[in-house]
């Protein structure tokens, strides 16, 4: 049966004004973005994509990030970033669920190094072949006030086991391990003269909590940062794990 001329009315206006929303959102969605994200290259296109409320932004051609119908939140390389403050609500995630409770580290399998009145402290997990591991320990050793807790963890090859159980084993175990850190001095050969089940028991430790490299550094309050972290940024985090003890 022929659709009669006021339906075909009632639904060119639907379509137009479904055009008209749809126009709209895009433009919601630029503006907010444009607004929040400076840095973001020119929007070349903006498309609805199969799951409702959320929408595919490509950018430089290929490029592709998603948005909510505001532009208030999107998708950037599987993390999920809240524009407004640009927080990273995924690694904000992982932070606490990866979290470890400072007391509760195997300290006693640890090195133990002070400096200055050592009322700070922090944990780090190195291999010692490990390159930004030696980068890390140069910061290390220029910051003031702090216990740092040294956790052997060898994971690049047999090499890096049979250095880490000549250093635990040294007569002063931080200090060879800095004297082959920072100075390239060759620990001596301490195989067998004591018991090394502290570096297993460390392995296991790093395995359990999904600790997967080196250098990984842990604060007073529970956080941990991957990677060999620049003295100044140190700092910061030192000084923001005491305000919240």
């Amino acid at each position: 049966m022929p659709i009669s001329h006021p339906i075909k009315t009632s639904l060119a206006a639907a379509a137009l004004l479904l055009s008209f929303g749809a126009l709209a959102q895009e433009a919601l969605i630029r503006k907010t973005l444009a607004e929040r994200l400076p840095n973001l290259p020119k929007i070349d296109e903006i498309t609805k994509t199969p799951v409702a409320g959320l929408y595919e932004v490509r950018f430089g051609g290929t490029e592709l990030l998603y948005s909510d119908a505001s532009g208030e939140h999107v998708f950037v390389n599987g993390a999920l970033v809240e524009t407004k403050s640009r927080t990273d609500l995924t690694e904000a995630r992982l932070q606490k669920l990866l979290a470890i409770d400072f007391d509760k580290l195997p300290l006693k399998d640890a090195m133990t190094q002070r400096q200055g009145s050592g009322a700070r402290k922090l944990a780090v997990f190195v291999d010692p072949n490990c390159g930004y591991c030696k980068r890390f320990e140069r910061d290390l050793v220029t910051i003031k006030d702090v216990t740092i807790y040294t956790f052997l963890m060898p994971i690049l090859g047999p090499d890096s086991s049979v250095k880490s159980k000549d250093i635990w084993c040294a007569k002063e175990p931080m200090r060879a391990w800095r004297d082959w850190m920072l100075d390239g001095v060759v620990p001596p050969k301490t195989a067998g003269k004591c018991d090394t089940a502290a570096i297993e028991r460390n392995l296991a430790f790093s395995r359990a909590n999904r600790i997967n490299g080196t250098p990984a550094v842990f604060f007073e309050d529970g956080t941990r940062k991957p990677g060999a972290i620049p003295g100044v940024e140190l700092e910061r985090l030192l000084v923001a794990a005491s305000a919240k003890k």
